[in-house]
């Protein structure tokens, strides 16, 4: 975990430095069942929370030595970073160089200090949404909470004001209109998952159900 962590802090920040460019996951790029779409779908439960950045809060807990709740102007004071990846979505589209701005992961990590005991974290929206992925998996180079997309802020069909983005998994492991981040010392279930999609969501092998 700790060299993993190493060579994801040190990509990321030649990312920063506009050193390090998106790595190409497959020959094709394309996953095996995909079709890549030039538009942005909207996929959600039905319901659209608007969350207005007066009122808006991040809160960061459980296994970690420094818990936090962010407002608006905390989160949007921590170093901004800009990456660009590809979207893979289990409804079988995919957009190429979606390009993304928010808070890295890493930077999230680095702030609460994940304890020793967490190895996954769980992730709650204000739709009532839920997913949870291995700590290992957050903490790569790409992962982060996006509040723009394509240069400008998200819009709330998308997940605004905020919202996760994992782009090594089917989409649905990132959740829109993120509202509590939990490090956890356990696997929870979350929302899809629990309704008999897969755990591991890999795009690369369609690991699309359970």
């Amino acid at each position: 975990m700790k060299e993993a962590y190493i060579a994801a802090k040190e990509r990321w920040a030649r990312k920063m430095a506009g050193l390090e460019k998106p790595s190409v996951r497959s020959v094709d790029r394309l996953p095996p069942g995909q079709r890549q779409v030039q538009n942005f779908p909207v996929l959600d439960l039905g319901v659209k929370p608007e969350v207005p950045v007066d009122r808006w809060e991040l809160k960061i807990g459980g296994h970690v030595d420094n818990p936090v709740v962010l407002r608006w102007s905390d989160f949007m004071g921590l170093p901004q970073f800009r990456d660009s990846s590809d979207f893979h979505c289990v409804t079988t589209w995919s957009q190429f160089d979606m390009s993304w701005e928010g808070v890295a992961f890493l930077t999230l990590a680095e702030l609460v200090q994940p304890k020793a005991s967490a190895t996954h974290v769980f992730f709650k929206s204000h739709d009532g949404y839920s997913t949870s992925n291995p700590l290992d998996v957050c903490m790569d180079d790409d992962v982060l909470v996006a509040h723009s997309w394509d240069g400008k802020p998200l819009a709330v069909e998308h997940g605004g004001p905020a919202r996760v983005i994992v782009p090594k998994k089917y989409a649905w492991k990132g959740a829109k209109w993120i509202r509590e981040i939990t490090f956890l010392d356990r696997d929870i279930l979350g929302f899809w998952e629990v309704r008999g999609y897969s755990n591991t969501a890999d795009p690369w092998t369609e690991d699309r159900f359970s």
